[in-house]
């Protein structure tokens, strides 16, 4: 079967470990699933596995992926749910110590056809297009747990989104926007932040520049470079939720008295489970939502994507085709 893969890694060069031809089409096991896949997202975590970040060497090959939406052996229409608990857990799926996503263990959906186990298998409304299924399972399942699960917020607060144009980024402006939140975001680049306004944004600011008025929550993917920023934004009592640190983990101010003082709080947020998945699926086709999608690309021509990725050109999601 066709499927893009991971031959080798290079933090200076990631493509060079990629490859797109031929691997064997998984086998059925007791308790799994395979579905045949008729789209699949791109995520930067299969850019980070190309630099040897969370894969180690001695799995590769390694079939690349964790976003997918297709058909299971019984011809029903799915989308994969990508945290793998381990067989015994339980309950929330994020907080199995021996979780791992697919193309970290087992191989995952940019391919013809994928593994899973069967409880990772999430029905697709009829009313949502293989291409915006494909884009729910990781950034989008991300966006979903920062808003609805973990900030803690009510119809009309305003929230502050830190960059603008990434796919966990346009994916809490296009959430939050239907959720009835008010939505600024900051950008390094104008034309991104409007963008980011086109497709629901109430606002857009550049990068540190001050906000009119403080605000309820702040949706923190960057990291380092955005932290005090996002710490001097909120009201006393507010919210930064934290995904991921694309800058760096490490601020020049860690910002400790100013989040004693004003009660802030700081939530780390990680993915979210099947039945959260299942919800945002649903929410998305009830709403009418459109995720925004940067390109539709061939699985065949998946270097094409990765290196739009790899040059931060993307807006929205990368969904390859098969």
């Amino acid at each position: 079967m066709l499927a893009a893969f991971a031959v080798s890694q290079s933090n200076d060069d990631p493509l060079s470990g990629l490859e797109v031809g031929e691997r064997p089409r998984p086998e059925p096991r007791p308790g799994w699933s395979v579905v045949e896949v008729r789209a699949a997202g791109l995520n930067h975590h299969d850019v980070w596995s190309l630099r040897g970040v969370g894969l180690p060497a001695d799995r590769l090959p390694m079939i690349l992926g964790c976003d997918g939406a297709g058909v299971d052996e019984d011809g029903n229409e799915v989308i994969v749910h990508a945290v793998v608990a381990s067989p015994d857990w339980s309950g929330d799926e994020t907080l199995d110590p021996r979780r791992t996503l697919l193309s970290e263990l087992h191989d995952g959906t940019l391919a013809q056809y994928v593994a899973v186990p069967t409880r990772n298998l999430v029905p697709k409304p009829a009313g949502l297009s293989w291409t915006h299924a494909a884009c729910l399972s990781t950034a989008w399942l991300t966006a979903y747990r920062m808003l609805f699960v973990n900030a803690g917020l009510t119809p009309g607060a305003t929230v502050l989104v830190q960059g603008a144009g990434g796919g966990v980024a346009t994916a809490l402006v296009q959430l939050g926007a239907a959720a009835g939140y008010r939505v600024w975001v900051t950008s390094r680049d104008e034309a991104r932040g409007a963008r980011a306004v086109e497709v629901g944004a109430d606002r857009a600011f550049a990068s540190g520049e001050r906000l009119p008025e403080r605000v309820d929550a702040v949706m923190e993917t960057v990291g380092a470079a955005t932290w005090s920023h996002s710490i001097n934004s909120l009201k006393p009592g507010g919210v930064v939720v934290i995904c991921g640190a694309t800058s760096g983990d490490a601020p020049g101010k860690a910002e400790l008295t100013k989040i004693f003082f004003r009660q802030l709080r700081v939530v780390g947020s990680t993915m979210g489970t099947r039945g959260e998945l299942e919800r945002l699926a649903q929410f998305v086709s009830q709403r009418g939502i459109t995720p925004v999608v940067d390109g539709q690309i061939p699985l065949a021509d998946a270097r094409e994507g990765f290196a739009r990725m790899v040059d931060g050109e993307v807006f929205g999601k990368v969904v390859f085709t098969v």
